[in-house]
């Protein structure tokens, strides 16, 4: 298998219902790529949903919940693609989202991650909090987006569509070679979740790593679906 796609879920049938089906459309168009649900021991109905209505979709299911960033370092342990591609559960695709990116990478092996422009599910025309159209951090450590500055949500009209190196790849949607992962020792568990895709793209940037933001490739994120804003 050359790519897969794979999302991480907890108690997410809803989302699931929702979103899936535009991930298998854009995606399951060769026999070289594959859509992984791995389930972070959800007690709704998420996995029979999945088994019922969706058995294209390969299922890795966990009994505890690992939290964000140790669900995906076990999940990646059972898959050996080349690109994988973090995929939150409350992600809208397009047409050939995945294409632009796994082809750039394959043209660029130099490239060792890269994500897809992010734009608000809910209002398409500007760009999503987690992601925007790539990330930076400051010289505070504070990190920002191409798009977004604290709560400032920009329009997107074309300004941010060209390639360029950034400092993090939202964990949204983050397209890594598999290899290089796992070299820099995957997400860190510590951080459960939230903040665990800027400090894995730090060490990325510590050892000479290149990560770009490929704007031609466009996902739609809801964005704060899966936790709580009150929640510590």
């Amino acid at each position: 298998m050359k790519t897969s796609v794979v999302i991480l879920n907890w108690n997410g049938r809803k989302l699931l219902e929702q979103f899936l089906p535009s991930v298998i459309k854009h995606t399951l168009k060769d026999d070289n790529t594959e859509v992984v649900v791995a389930d972070n021991g959800s007690t709704d109905d998420s996995v029979s949903f999945l088994k019922e209505h969706y058995p294209q979709v390969r299922l890795i299911i966990f009994e505890d919940n690992h939290g964000f960033a140790e669900g995906y370092n076990l999940a990646l342990q059972q898959i050996d693609s080349e690109y994988v591609v973090l995929l939150n559960s409350d992600v809208e695709t397009s047409d050939n989202w995945l294409s632009n990116m796994i082809d750039y990478m394959d043209e660029y092996p130099g490239i060792v991650a890269v994500q897809p422009k992010i734009l608000a599910q809910r209002q398409k025309t500007h760009f999503e909090y987690a992601g925007a159209s790539g990330g930076f951090i400051d010289k505070y450590g504070y990190p920002f987006c191409r798009g977004r500055i604290l709560g400032n949500l920009e329009k997107d009209e074309g300004q941010y569509d060209t390639i360029v190196p950034i400092f993090w790849a939202t964990g949204a949607c983050l397209c890594i070679r598999r290899e290089v992962y796992f070299r820099v020792g995957g997400l860190d568990s510590r951080f459960f979740a939230h903040m665990e895709e800027i400090d894995l793209c730090w060490r990325l940037n510590a050892r000479g790593h290149i990560i770009e933001c490929v704007p031609q490739s466009v996902v739609y994120h809801v964005g704060g679906a899966s936790l709580d804003l009150a929640s510590p």
